[in-house]
């Protein structure tokens, strides 16, 4: 071949590869541009096959989800929306965007949790909708309701409070790392209840006025409270002295034995505070400087989860309980908040659970179980170096060491379900308890 003609050759070659690579950008590019446009966790779910189908790489579909989606500018103030949880319920909610809202920041979020649940005969929303003389720092307040048929502590609210910071994260540029879950009186009690049932979302918990052992109500407990669950997140919790319905007297005593037991508390009573919260702009500043000290870690080192046989609620960050059954060289009792000396247990805990506490360790998870099968663990390239193998201990025996490789399809599956840009896994390891 002429030496004209080779060159002529190779350069159309290199056109070739150029044109092929533009063409796998846009395809990636489009992709991805549906999978940010999803409304929800199963639309996107569904697109995600899409983004897998594209030919992206691991790294670049993770470098493009840490990088999450181009936000654009919103009115701020007061906005009224309403939601229907996979159950059907409709549920109205208000949020207040701040002032200035700046799409290239990242806002904390405050869902702030009304009391006088009985009172409310439906799901209509009530006020304005503002955070009123509970405000603080600047961020998003979001003020759900809750009603007579759907109280704080039910599983529709949980489902709630999903879908609102899922809808949230599609429009706003929140950090996902700093939402919070406040609440006074029934919602104090309310955010209790949501702390011991879906942690993954929230950074913390702030009940005020509230009490956790209203839920050990024999018209309210479901069999399925546990307050060892209260360990995985911090709590700032405010009583007051002359409470008519829940005063340190009473409530005190619970307070001290969950911080003796391992709960984090920031416990701040008032000896003069009845139920209302006239002692807020003593507290505030208090408040929110809890709130920005204690972010959420996406991917805590230590966790302890709880959850009944199929009751939902079997997952917590990247923990995940899969089966139940007593096992052969499981603990037969582990450390637990709800047996209080001289009282016994707090909650009756009818319902069959299953109980995972772990510790990770660079590439190695240990992890104590009682009443668990199998469960999953959620392997984030942040946490885990996937060059390497990765050991897994349960009940002092190796139960997994190898290498896990990082699948693209495991990467969007969660990124879908999650819609987080600061919790991707790269990888599930099914793992049976011997």
């Amino acid at each position: 071949m002429k030496r004209a003609s080779l060159i002529a050759l190779l350069v159309f070659a290199g056109m070739l590869t150029v044109v092929g690579t533009q063409s796998e950008t846009a395809r990636i590019d489009a992709a991805f541009q549906k999978f940010w446009l999803a409304d929800s966790p199963e639309h996107a779910t569904r697109l995600a096959d899409d983004v897998i189908k594209s030919g992206v790489s691991f790294d670049e579909a993770l470098s493009r989800l840490k990088a999450g989606r181009a936000y654009t500018a919103q009115q701020p103030g007061i906005i009224k929306l309403m939601n229907r949880t996979r159950d059907g319920v409709e549920h109205y909610f208000a949020v207040t965007v701040p002032e200035g809202y700046d799409p290239a920041k990242k806002y904390q979020v405050r869902f702030q949790l009304h009391g006088g649940v009985d009172g409310r005969a439906d799901n209509q929303p009530r006020g304005s909708g503002a955070i009123g003389q509970l405000a603080g720092a600047e961020q998003f307040y979001v003020l759900p309701y809750s009603w007579r048929d759907a109280p704080w502590w039910s599983d529709d609210q949980v489902l709630n409070f999903d879908a609102i910071v899922d809808q949230l994260k599609r429009t706003y540029n929140v950090d996902e790392n700093r939402v919070v879950v406040a609440g006074v009186s029934d919602g104090g009690t309310g955010a209790y209840y949501i702390a011991m049932r879906n942690t993954t979302p929230f950074a913390s918990f702030l009940p005020l006025n509230g009490f956790v052992m209203v839920l050990a109500n024999e018209e309210i407990d479901n069999g399925q409270n546990y307050l060892n669950n209260l360990r995985n997140k911090p709590l700032f919790v405010v009583n007051g002295g002359r409470d008519r319905l829940y005063p340190t007297s009473v409530v005190e005593p619970y307070t001290r034995h969950l911080m003796r037991s391992g709960v984090a508390i920031d416990y701040h009573p008032q000896p003069e505070g009845e139920h209302n919260t006239a002692w807020w702009p003593q507290v505030k500043d208090v408040f929110e400087k809890f709130v920005a000290d204690h972010p959420r870690d996406p991917h805590p080192d230590t966790l302890t989860w709880t959850a009944s046989v199929n009751g939902g609620h079997n997952r917590a960050h990247w923990l995940v309980i899969d089966e139940w059954g007593r096992r052969d060289g499981e603990h037969a009792t582990l450390p637990d908040p709800n047996n209080a000396p001289t009282v016994g247990a707090l909650f009756e805990n009818l319902k069959p659970s299953g109980r995972v506490d772990l510790v990770r360790k660079g590439n190695t998870v240990e992890a104590s179980t009682k009443g668990v099968a199998t469960l999953t663990l959620l392997l984030s390239p942040d946490k885990f170096d996937f060059a390497k193998p990765v050991t897994v201990v349960l009940n002092g025996k190796k139960a997994f060491e190898g290498r896990v490789e990082r699948s693209v399809k495991t990467l969007l599956k969660w990124a879908a379900v999650d819609n987080d840009r600061t919790m991707l896994y790269g990888a599930e390891l099914k793992v049976k308890v011997q």
